[in-house]
């Protein structure tokens, strides 16, 4: 039997804790060789600019097999559809059976959230106590949650082009009694904050190496997975010890890197490792106190597998969702 698992069953599931420790020991499998994550498949036809992507992963651990299906389709906004949707499919590691199918908007969320709290523990200063945002939407408040899990947050720096976004930013996080600022400009995000994280879907940089301070760390998540989108120009990747989520996927779809290789900032070799590596301690994360750190995600199916685990054992426990018998 497959069990379904809609949006708000998986909201009703999700852990943040959990998924931080869960994404910890998934990556650090991937180091030692336990878990399998081939770089992804993006797919584009050519009457458009959708991509299509296939992201896998495997993991003896966890006993699954996991795909997630992500449709980013940039036009769906003037429809006023999310212009990004995605499913992800569990099967069991030993049978092949496929045990769920997941809508894929929370287990995105929260694991990229959950990732960036992972990163910010091995790559930030331990006493990192203000948080900046570029960007104010709804990743922003899941980030909030994640990095207060593992550093002592106490102001969060948030920009955004509206004011809008920033209140309802602003309410959505008051219940954590933290000090919230609205930042006129990025660069007065860069200015103010210890640890940053950039959650926009640019094209283009949005965040400038000069602006960065000794000590820094940079978490740089949000551009759309494509090898021509950043949100990082090429003096930041060059100036800083830049780790990724996984080498091979980095050099297929994170335009932060490609771009700044193009430039001429930076090559492959001097992508310092993958985050699991610096988990398991194989390679040094932070050198130093005054070295700048980048940690470059576009996200990867080991994620998604790790925070699938977690959501169908709870959808089990809870009752939650539809089964359907799919050999029927």
């Amino acid at each position: 039997m497959t069990l379904i698992l809609s949006a708000s069953d998986l909201a009703a599931s999700a852990d943040m804790g959990a998924t931080i420790r869960a994404i910890e020991a998934s990556l650090a499998d991937q180091a030692r060789g336990s878990a399998a994550q081939p770089g992804p498949l993006s797919m584009q036809l050519p009457d458009t600019d959708a991509r299509y992507l296939v992201m896998a992963a495997a993991s003896a651990p966890q006993g699954l097999v996991a795909s997630k299906l992500l449709s980013d389709i940039p036009d769906n906004g003037k429809a006023g559809l999310p212009s990004q949707r995605s499913s992800i499919v569990l099967a069991d590691r030993a049978t092949g059976e496929t045990l769920a199918l997941l809508d894929g908007r929370v287990p995105t969320r929260i694991r990229t959230a959950a990732m960036t709290a992972v990163a910010s523990r091995h790559l930030a200063r331990p006493e990192s106590s203000i948080l900046g945002l570029v960007g104010a939407g709804a990743l922003a408040v899941a980030h909030v949650e994640a990095m207060r899990s593992v550093l002592p947050i106490d102001t969060v720096v948030v920009w955004s082009r509206t004011a809008g976004t920033v209140d309802a930013f602003r309410r959505e996080v008051e219940h954590y009694g933290i000090e919230v600022v609205r930042a006129a400009t990025v660069r007065d995000v860069m200015g103010a904050s210890d640890v940053v994280c950039t959650l926009t879907p640019s094209e283009s940089p949005v965040v400038l190496g000069r602006w960065f301070r000794g000590g820094q760390h940079i978490n740089a998540v949000g551009a759309r997975p494509r090898p021509d989108h950043r949100e990082l120009d090429a003096e930041a990747m060059s100036r800083s010890r830049v780790v990724v989520d996984n080498l091979d996927t980095a050099l297929a779809k994170s335009g932060d890197l490609l771009l700044a290789m193009g430039e001429g900032a930076l090559s492959a070799v001097d992508v310092a490792g993958e985050l699991g590596q610096v988990i398991i301690g194989s390679i040094a994360g932070r050198e130093d106190p005054s070295q700048v750190t980048v940690f470059n995600s576009v996200g990867i199916g080991l994620l998604d597998l790790a925070i699938g685990r977690l959501l169908y054992d709870a959808a089990l426990e809870r009752g939650l969702g539809v089964r359907v018998d799919l050999s029927a």
